[in-house]
């Protein structure tokens, strides 16, 4: 029997069009996008096609979103922030924000801050129906926590103590705090806070300040924003900035005494002294006859 040669085709074989003939399909090119791709290693934001080639969103709506979802976080992105990035008006940012609401990229919620302020929250979804843990998405708690569940508050810092507290120097301190409010609406005190405070204001009234100069050093220059514990902000500055002891002054010497005038019961002669007697003479006289 004969060998077989392994490298021989056991038959003859077809011509494929375009593989036996290349120079035929030398300048055949597909007819739509061509990608030359680079792939990313820093600075990129991973797109769903889901988004990218939604079906009924608008080309401003999935470029808004495109671009939130490539913000970090706490990024503001209201109507007249994005407004100012993008050549679109107000009005065409807002539709499209609208849109991405409708489509569940985008959630809006209003908030109340500690502060007692209202906010919008606003949550971007890179994958609308698939919601993040309760740490990344804030929800509203769904009831009211218990006063006694609360931590404790903070303590406010220590104030200075005066030498001598004497109770009219204590009055003028709390009344001092207490019209403080006429001057700043934020400096609106409790009375706990009230009488932690007042003994630091009164160990600056101690050092000869009246109260007017006490009351401008405590509600000049105050930040702009709201004061979340105006209390902690007046202790801070009554034990940072207490001004020194002022200087130590000498006593004024007493006057001198002038007693009223008294009749010698020797010579009838008037003299000063505290009481009935004799005069200088006639004491003089007494004890040299003695």
């Amino acid at each position: 029997m004969d060998t077989q040669n392994p490298s021989a085709p056991p038959r003859a074989q077809s011509r494929i069009a375009g593989k036996n003939h290349p120079h035929q399909n030398a300048h055949a090119r597909p007819a739509g996008v061509i990608h030359d791709n680079t792939r990313h290693t820093t600075r990129f934001t991973v797109i769903g096609n889901h988004l990218a080639q939604h079906p009924e969103l608008s080309g401003l709506a999935i470029g808004l979103a495109v671009y939130i979802q490539s913000l970090p976080t706490g990024a503001r992105v209201d109507i007249k922030t994005l407004a100012a990035r993008f050549p679109e008006g107000p009005t065409r940012i807002a539709a499209a924000l609208r849109e991405l609401e409708t489509h569940g990229y985008l959630r809006r919620t209003r908030e109340r801050t500690p502060g007692g302020r209202i906010v919008t929250r606003t949550i971007s979804c890179n994958q609308p129906g698939h919601r993040g843990t309760a740490a990344d998405t804030p929800s509203r708690p769904a009831r009211r926590p218990d006063p006694a569940e609360r931590p404790p508050r903070k303590r406010l810092p220590t104030v200075p103590e005066p030498a001598y507290p004497s109770p009219t120097l204590l009055r003028t301190a709390t009344d001092l705090l207490a019209g403080l409010r006429r001057h700043d609406s934020r400096l609106l005190l409790s009375v706990t806070d009230t009488e932690h405070l007042a003994p630091g204001v009164a160990a600056w009234l101690e050092r000869d300040l009246t109260p007017t100069a006490v009351q401008h050093a405590l509600t000049a220059d105050l930040p702009p924003e709201d004061l979340r514990r105006p209390a902690a902000l007046l202790a801070h500055r009554l034990a940072a900035q207490l001004p020194p002891p002022p200087p130590f002054r000498a006593p004024a010497p007493l006057p001198d005494v002038r007693h009223p005038l008294q009749n010698c019961e020797g010579c009838d002669r008037a003299f000063r002294s505290p009481g009935p007697g004799h005069c200088r003479d006639c004491r003089s006289d007494l004890l040299e006859a003695a």
